[in-house]
C-alpha cells in the first residue's frame, strides 16, 4: 500500500505509473461476517451495536472484470446503508450477495463469507477492465452507488429502473469503506478538486439522492418558491435537500430536534425552522395510534411560518413516524417524495387527505448516473456544498456507524481510509480559500 500511497501523493506521477504499480494480494476492509447475522437476535433496533459487528480484515483482492475498475480509497463516509447492514436489518444483507451471485460466473464473487461495505468512497483508480475507456489509471475520482447490468430495455429510459439494480457496498461486495473498492466504470465520476478526500466522499450517495428526490424530473421537480418541507434537515440528506431548496430559489420549511441543529440550518441560509423537540409534537398518541390534532397543529405552524402557505413538496425520510403528518400538511395537489423509513417501514395516513385533495406520493430510490453527475457537477462548481461534520480512521468505523445510528451525528460522518490525514487531496486552493466558510459549515458546530 505504500507505493499506492506514495504515488498518489507525489505530484510528478503519471498514469503510467499508477498502471506500473504492483497491487496487493490483500487489503484492509470493514466488514460484517455471515456466521454472525443472528448475533442481534432478540434485540430491539436500537438495542444492536455496530461497534460488535463490524469488523476492520484483511481480505483478498478481487478479479477486476469487463467494464470494471479498482480504485484506492482515499476515503469514504457512513451512510444509514452502512448502519442497515451492521445491524442486519430488515434485512441480512448476505440475502442480497447470494442473489447477485446467482446472476453470472463473474457476480459469484460477491458472494462470499464476508460482506466489504461501503457507498461511498474518494480516490485514484489504480486499474481499469476490459472495455473502458472513459477512466486510465492515476484519475482521481469519487463514485456514486448505482451498480446496473442494463441487459433489459426496462433500464434505458431511468437506469434506476433496471431489473437488476443494485446499490453497491449495500447489495454488492467489496464497497468503499476499505483501502481499495471494486465499481463499474459508470460509477466514476471526477473529484471535485477544491475538496479534500474525506470531503470529496462524503456527498456522494446522500447528495445525489436528495438531487433525484426534490430537483429530478424523477422525483419532485422543484422549482421556484416552492415550500419544501424538509424532515431531519440538519442530517446527512436533510442538508442536501436543504441546499438544494435554496440555491433553486425554493422555501425550505426545516423540521429538527435540537437548537443546535436549527442553528445549522439558518446558518446554511434556512429562514422557517421548528424545532418539533422544543414545539413538543407527538404525531402518535401510542404505538398504534396517530394523533390528527397534532398533524393540524403542525400545519398551522407550517402556515405561520410561509405567510399563510401549505407545502408544495415533503422531503420525506423518516417514514413511519412522520408520514401521516407529511401527507397532512401538503397542499392541494402537492408531493410527498419518500426515499427511506428510519424510523419503520410500515406507513400509515389518512387517505382522505390524499385521495380528495388530488396530492401525489413519489418514491425515489437513490440516482440514475445522469442524475448523480449533475449532482456531484454542483459540488465540484462550489453551487453545493459538502456537510462533513466529523471524520474517524477505517479503525473507528464501528464507532462512526454507531454515532449515525444513533443519530449522535450532524451532516455526513467521514472516514479516512488510505490518507494519513485529513485535508490532503486538494488541488484547487483558490476556489476552496472562495467556499472555505460554507465548507467547513458542519465542523464549526
Amino acid at each position: 500500500m505504500k507505493d499506492i500511497l506514495d504515488a498518489i501523493q507525489s505530484p510528478d506521477s503519471t498514469s503510467s505509473d499508477f498502471a506500473n504499480i504492483k497491487l496487493p494480494e490483500s487489503y484492509r476492509a470493514v466488514t460484517v461476517h455471515k456466521d454472525e447475522a443472528e448475533m442481534f437476535t432478540g434485540l430491539t433496533t436500537r438495542e444492536k451495536d455496530p461497534r460488535k459487528s463490524l469488523h476492520l480484515d484483511d481480505v483478498p483482492l478481487p478479479e477486476l472484470g469487463p467494464g470494471e475498475a479498482l480504485v484506492a480509497v482515499m476515503a469514504s463516509s457512513v451512510n444509514y446503508n452502512s448502519v442497515w447492514t451492521s445491524i442486519f436489518e430488515p434485512v441480512s444483507t448476505f440475502n442480497f450477495l447470494e442473489r447477485y451471485g446467482r446472476l453470472s460466473e463473474l457476480s459469484k464473487r460477491h458472494d462470499l463469507p464476508y460482506h466489504v461495505i461501503g457507498s461511498d468512497l474518494a480516490g485514484v483508480v489504480l486499474r481499469t477492465g476490459p472495455g473502458v475507456n472513459a477512466w486510465n489509471p492515476g484519475d482521481e475520482v469519487v463514485a456514486h452507488c448505482l451498480s446496473v447490468e442494463l441487459e433489459s430495455s426496462d433500464g434505458h429510459n431511468d437506469t434506476m429502473l433496471d431489473p437488476e439494480q443494485r446499490i453497491w457496498g449495500f447489495e454488492t461486495n467489496f464497497g468503499g469503506l476499505a483501502e481499495i473498492a471494486l465499481v463499474k466504470s459508470n460509477q466514476l465520476m471526477p473529484k471535485p478538486d477544491h475538496l479534500s478526500w474525506e470531503e470529496a466522499a462524503s456527498p456522494g450517495l446522500v447528495n445525489s439522492t436528495a438531487y433525484r428526490q426534490l430537483v429530478s424530473r424523477n422525483g419532485a421537480g422543484m422549482k421556484q418558491g416552492d415550500n419544501v418541507l424538509i424532515w431531519g434537515a440538519s442530517g446527512g440528506l436533510g442538508s442536501y435537500a436543504t441546499q438544494f431548496a435554496l440555491a433553486g430559489g425554493a422555501n425550505p420549511i426545516c423540521v429538527v430536534s435540537s437548537p443546535e441543529k436549527a442553528d445549522i440550518c439558518r446558518a446554511m441560509g434556512a429562514e422557517a425552522v421548528i424545532d418539533r423537540n422544543a414545539e413538543g409534537y407527538k404525531f402518535w398518541k401510542d404505538e398504534h395510534t396517530q394523533d390528527p390534532k397534532e398533524w393540524k397543529r403542525f400545519g398551522k405552524r407550517i402556515r405561520e411560518l410561509t405567510g399563510g402557505e401549505d407545502i408544495d413538496i415533503v422531503f420525506e425520510h423518516p417514514g413511519r413516524e412522520t408520514f401521516g403528518a407529511s401527507v397532512y400538511v401538503t397542499r392541494k395537489g402537492g408531493t410527498i417524495t419518500t426515499c427511506a423509513s428510519t424510523s419503520g417501514y410500515m406507513h400509515e395516513y389518512d387517505n382522505r387527505y390524499l385521495w380528495m385533495s388530488l396530492k401525489r406520493i413519489i418514491g425515489s430510490h437513490f440516482a440514475n448516473y445522469r442524475e448523480a453527475w449533475e449532482a456531484n457537477r454542483l459540488i465540484a462548481k462550489g453551487k453545493i456544498h459538502p456537510t462533513l461534520s466529523k471524520v474517524y480512521s477505517l479503525e473507528e468505523t464501528g464507532q462512526a456507524a454507531y454515532d449515525v445510528h444513533r443519530n449522535l451525528h450532524q451532516g455526513k460522518v467521514g472516514v479516512l481510509a488510505l490518507a494519513p490525514e485529513e485535508g490532503l487531496g486538494v488541488r484547487n486552493p483558490e476556489m476552496r480559500a472562495k467556499h472555505i466558510d460554507a465548507i467547513n459549515r458542519f465542523r464549526n458546530i
